[in-house]
């Protein structure tokens, strides 16, 4: 990894590579716990897997909200404070969790936490877009992603191990790391967002952009796909874990290396996955990558022990290299830069949505019909989303858009 990124430091400013630092300790301290906290929430409370899977649904609806009000408040104040904010407060609503003892409790914090998330993740992506030309943008999404996996390839193996002992050492490990990472934007980072770029309709009235966005077609085709294929997503790192441990009897210290390895791809390949990808047509490479989170999702169902379930992640994460940094960077590139926040903050809800849609879905599936229903019902999202990105990709023969990604 660090032998790839000697070429590449002198390609972007030191502010780049300080969120690069940065993203690697604050998600280091999350991955430590959230993919086992369903596990926790349902080992705690003793409710069925569909009431627990709501308290998903309960951070999705708030981050959804909070991500229309995000972009317009990160378009007109800036990032750099925006972003510290939202660390802080995440920060503290894991140390929260310690303490919650009911559903509703659980609910409230889920609902803090999604509130704030989205600052800071819109407020990311758009600094990222100011400080990278579109033609350095996919490699510059395609890196922090290697970094935030490479603390995800550490995170659960970490909190798997610790779940066995303590949870509540995880949470403040947790918090601490959230922390760490807004103190150093807080000190070293500089507000990028360009300066006399707000139009004087959307100064007057913050909201007035989103009429453009709807009416965008491509772009929003772009979020159609992309939400779909984010259901398949959240169908594994939400429900992924409680299914494996209740129905065949995995410890969370083994299921921890199945995140592991999508995390450890992602290190290892993303950059040169994305340097191959970036010259193909971004729609084609989309629809390829849906079509193997459909596979994916849907070879859970026939997974009966840790080396079944490790190859669907296999799978998926295959997608996942392919998908995720070029849906990303064509959305920053479709956007306007006096709308980045905004264009950004719409994109951001594709996760938002499916973390509200899928975990709920999967958990009627679940307590309705069989276990395995959750992941037929997933490859079905999945094949959709193929669907789309191919339809896009026709209609963009017939009347091309600018759809790239370098």
């Amino acid at each position: 990894m660090f032998a790839r990124l000697r070429p590449l430091r002198e390609d972007y400013p030191f502010q780049f590579w300080l969120l690069f630092s940065g993203m690697f300790i604050s998600v280091l301290g999350m991955s430590m716990i959230w993919p086992f906290l369903m596990i926790y929430a349902k080992n705690k409370l003793a409710l069925p897997m569909g009431q627990v899977a709501s308290l998903m649904t309960v951070n999705a609806l708030f981050a959804l909200i909070f991500s229309f009000i995000a972009g317009p408040i990160i378009d007109k104040a800036g990032r750099k404070w925006t972003m510290v904010f939202s660390l802080f407060a995440s920060s503290v609503g894991f140390l929260l969790f310690n303490f919650a003892e009911t559903l509703q409790a659980f609910a409230l914090v889920m609902a803090v936490r999604g509130a704030v998330a989205p600052l800071y993740q819109i407020g990311a992506d758009a600094m990222l877009a100011d400080l990278t030309t579109p033609e350095k943008r996919a490699d510059a999404f395609a890196l922090t992603r290697m970094s935030k996996n490479a603390a995800i390839a550490l995170g659960p193996a970490i909190g798997g191990f610790l779940a066995d002992i303590s949870y509540t050492i995880t949470f403040y490990l947790a918090a601490g790391g959230l922390a760490i990472f807004a103190i150093l934007i807080a000190a070293m980072a500089i507000e990028t967002r360009p300066d006399g770029e707000i139009s004087r309709d959307t100064d007057r009235n913050p909201f007035a952009g989103y009429g453009q966005i709807f009416r965008d077609r491509p772009f929003m085709g772009l979020v159609i796909g992309f939400t779909l294929t984010s259901v398949c997503a959240t169908l594994v790192w939400v429900l992924l874990g409680v299914y494996v441990t209740e129905n065949f009897g995995m410890r969370e210290s083994l299921y921890g290396f199945i995140p592991m390895t999508n995390a450890l791809m992602v290190v290892f390949f993303q950059v040169l996955v994305t340097s191959r990808s970036k010259h193909q047509p971004p729609l084609r490479v989309m629809a390829a990558g849906s079509f193997l989170y459909a596979l994916a999702v849907t070879s859970i169902a026939f997974g009966t022990n840790f080396w079944s379930f490790w190859l669907s992640m296999v799978i998926l994460t295959t997608g996942e290299l392919l998908l995720v940094p070029t849906a990303t960077t064509v959305a920053a590139n479709l956007a306007p830069i006096h709308m980045r926040g905004r264009y950004m903050g719409l994109y951001s809800l594709s996760w938002q949505v499916a973390a509200g849609i899928g975990p709920v879905m999967g958990g009627i599936l679940n307590d309705q019909f069989a276990p395995q229903a959750i992941w037929y019902g997933g490859g079905v999202i999945g094949l959709i989303a193929t669907l789309n990105f191919i339809r896009l990709a026709l209609q963009n023969q017939r009347t091309p858009t600018e759809f790239v990604t370098d």
